[in-house]
C-alpha cells in the first residue's frame, strides 16, 4: 500500500536514522522549498547590486528554516512518518517550531520590500499589495495572542484526538495541507513574539515573552497523554506495519516523549533571540538619546544642571 504517494510504506524496513535521511522528495514541498530559496536569493542579490547591504546571518538563517523543512519532508522521514508516530512528531515538532523560528529569523517581509520596485503613481504592484496585506485587519487578527494561543493548542488537541487526523493521513493532498498548516500555524504564532518583519501586533518585550509561555505548557501536557496513554489513541498508527518491528503503544510513548520535550526546545531558542532583541533595541535607543543630545548641545543635561544650581542658591 502507497500512503505517501512516493515511498512504499507498508514494506519500510526497521527504522534507522541513516534509512530516515535518505533522500525521498515529495514534489510539492521540494518545489516549494527551491522557490523560497530562489525568490530571498534574487532580493539578496537585487540588494547587493545595488549597494545596500543585507546581513548573512538573516540569509543564514533563512536557508536553515527551509533546508529544515525539506529535510522533514524531502527524505525518507516522510515515508516512516505515515506508519510512524514517533517520526510523524518528530516532523510535526520540526516543521511547526524550529522552521518558523529560522524562516521569521532571516526577515524574509522585510527583504521582500527593500527588493520589489515601487509600482509608480496610482499603480499597485507586488510591493504595494504586500503593505496593504500587512496593514490589513485580516493580519491584525490572525497575528493576535486571543488567535494565535488557541490556534497553536488546538493544532495539537482538535488534530490527534478527533477523526481530522485520520482523514487528513488517509491521502497525499490531506497530509501536505496538514504539514503547510503546522508551518503556517508556527509562523503566525511566533511572528509577534520574536519575529523581525514588521507586524500589525507587536508588543512589549515582557509581554512577548508571556505569549510564548501561554503556548507551551499545553504542547508539554499533549505529550505527557500519549506517554501516560494505556492504548494507542491514533487509528493511522493503532496497526504499525510489521516490517517495522515496533509496538504501537511504544512508539506513541516515544512520539508524547518528542512533543513533551519539543516544547522546551523552542522556548530557549525564542527567548534567546527575544532578549538579544531587547538588547539591540535598548542600544539603538541610547544611541539615539546621543545623537540628539550631540545636536542640541546636551540641552536636557544643561538644564538639569542649571537647576540643581538654583536649588543650591536658594538653598544658600
Amino acid at each position: 500500500m502507497d500512503h505517501s504517494g512516493h515511498g512504499m510504506t507498508m514494506d519500510l524496513p526497521p527504522f534507522t536514522l541513516g534509512r530516515g535521511l535518505a533522500w525521498s522528495a515529495d514534489p510539492f514541498f521540494l518545489v516549494a522549498c527551491l522557490l523560497g530559496l530562489a525568490l530571498y536569493g534574487w532580493g539578496v542579490v537585487r540588494l547587493v547590486r545595488r549597494g545596500d547591504k543585507w546581513p548573512v546571518g538573516r540569509t543564514v538563517a533563512f536557508a536553515a528554516g527551509v533546508l529544515s523543512v525539506a529535510l522533514m519532508m524531502c527524505t525518507k522521514l516522510n515515508d516512516y512518518g505515515m506508519v510512524m508516530f514517533s517520526v510523524h512528531m518528530v516532523q510535526h515538532m520540526v516543521i511547526s517550531m524550529v522552521s518558523p523560528i529560522l524562516l521569521l529569523l532571516g526577515a524574509p517581509i522585510t527583504l521582500a520590500l527593500r527588493a520589489l520596485p515601487p509600482a509608480g503613481r496610482g499603480r499597485k504592484g507586488p510591493r504595494e499589495l504586500l503593505l496593504m496585506l500587512l496593514h490589513s485587519r485580516y493580519m491584525r487578527i490572525i497575528t493576535h495572542p486571543a488567535f494565535t494561543i488557541p490556534l497553536f493548542i488546538a493544532s495539537l488537541y482538535a488534530l490527534y484526538f478527533t477523526p481530522l487526523f485520520d482523514t487528513l493521513m488517509g491521502s497525499q493532498a490531506g497530509h501536505i495541507g496538514m504539514m503547510v498548516h503546522f508551518l503556517a500555524v508556527g509562523v503566525v504564532f511566533f511572528w509577534p513574539i520574536m519575529g523581525v518583519d514588521p507586524g500589525p501586533h507587536r508588543p512589549g518585550y515582557l509581554m512577548r515573552m508571556l505569549e510564548l509561555f501561554a503556548g507551551m505548557p499545553f504542547h508539554a501536557f499533549f505529550g505527557i497523554a500519549l506517554m501516560m496513554a494505556s492504548s494507542p489513541m491514533v487509528e493511522t498508527f493503532r496497526n504499525p506495519p510489521a516490517s517495522l518491528g515496533i509496538d504501537a503503544l511504544s512508539d506513541q510513548n516515544a512520539a508524547g516523549g518528542i512533543a513533551w520535550a519539543f516544547s522546551e526546545v523552542p522556548s530557549v531558542l525564542v527567548l534567546l533571540a527575544l532578549l538579544f532583541q531587547w538588547y539591540a533595541s535598548e542600544e539603538r535607543q541610547a544611541r539615539r538619546s546621543d545623537r540628539a543630545a550631540d545636536r542640541d548641545g546636551d540641552k536636557e543635561l544643561a538644564a538639569y544642571n542649571a537647576y540643581l544650581a538654583s536649588l543650591n542658591t536658594r538653598g544658600g
